[in-house]
């Protein structure tokens, strides 16, 4: 079948391994379904697949693909919940020690069709496009969950996203102001800025500029670039809810600060599956249609990987099927 995937890791030039070709079609083992993938969207964690982060090198080639859209063999349209825990575990399964995303132990979306277990295909609500679906399984449950999940914000206070045009950052605008939270973004253009205003936030300011007042929590995807300023950001006893670091891990951590005011850290990853039928449920209702800022098919994956590279995301990215498959 045709795919998209890393042959192999190169954690210094990771697009040469970036292949477009032919891979074994899928087997469903006892307890997972076969689906006919509509469309699907990149995330940072295929960038770092193809460095070889996360995965072993026996693992290779690995489709890449965390989430996305298609069809069961009854015509069924479904989302893809993309975190994969021990069949016997139970609660939350992003606690699961042995859990798994796509693409780290099983193959991914970017192909004609993907295996996944029963219950991580769920119904896609029909007022919500597949191409729109495709990023609510990673970009979109992570900022879900950073949000109603771990915050602990409330309807109209203030929250802080650290970047404008990223796939969770723009989630998370989008549901913070759908959530009646005043939604404050930085961003290191004029037109990242623009598009965090188009798409509801209150304010937005240039990266690390003073802001007109503290707020109650900050977003964080980027990690050392921002850390400094998220924590000089925040009122006392207010939250910073990280779930990435694409600028580095190793901030400091500023822990008078943190002490003194009472500050909280909290990480996040993912979102359950529970947590991906509300977040559908809630786009549904609240009307929110999710920023695409690319589209492409499976066939150009490349340009939308080099895209993400250059970082000139402008929402999410997402690849079809080609009208002809």
């Amino acid at each position: 079948m045709f795919a998209v995937y890393a042959a192999e890791p190169n954690r210094d030039d990771p697009l040469a391994s970036l292949t477009v070709g032919e891979r074994p079609a899928p087997e469903a083992p006892e307890g997972w379904v076969e689906v006919d993938v509509t469309a699907a969207s990149l995330n940072m964690h295929d960038i770092w697949t193809l460095r070889g982060v996360g995965i072993k090198p026996e693992q290779f080639p690995m489709i890449l693909g965390c989430d996305g859209t298609g069809t069961l063999p009854d015509g069924s349209e479904v989302v893809l919940h993309s975190v994969i825990s021990d069949p016997d575990w139970t609660g939350d399964e992003t606690l699961d020690p042995s859990r798994s995303l796509l693409t780290e132990k099983h193959q991914g979306t970017f192909a004609e069709k993907v295996v996944v277990p029963a219950r991580n295909a769920i119904p896609k609500p029909a007022g919500l496009s597949s191409v729109h679906a495709a990023g609510m399984g990673t970009a979109w449950l992570t900022a879900y969950r950073m949000l109603f999940t771990k915050s602990g914000l409330r309807p109209g206070q203030t929250m802080l996203v650290q970047g404008a045009s990223g796939g969770v950052s723009t989630a998370l605008v989008q549901l913070g102001r759908a959530a009646g939270l005043r939604v404050w973004v930085t961003g290191r253009g004029d037109d990242k800025r623009a598009l965090a205003e188009k798409l509801g936030a209150h304010a937005t300011f240039a990266s690390g500029e003073r802001l007109p007042e503290k707020v109650d929590g900050v977003f964080e995807t980027v990690g050392e670039a921002t850390w400094s300023h998220s924590m000089r950001a925040l009122k006392p006893g207010g939250v910073i809810v990280c779930s990435g670091s694409t600028s580095g891990p190793n901030p400091s951590a500023d822990l008078q600060r943190l002490f003194f005011l009472q500050l909280r850290v909290v990480g996040s990853t993912m979102g359950t599956l529970d947590e991906l039928r509300d977040l559908l449920a809630f786009v549904d209702t609240a009307g929110i249609t999710p920023e695409v800022g690319l589209e492409l098919p499976f066939e150009q994956a490349e340009e939308g990987f080099r895209t993400m590279l250059d970082g000139k995301t402008a929402g999410k990215i997402v690849f079809t099927k080609s009208q002809a498959a």
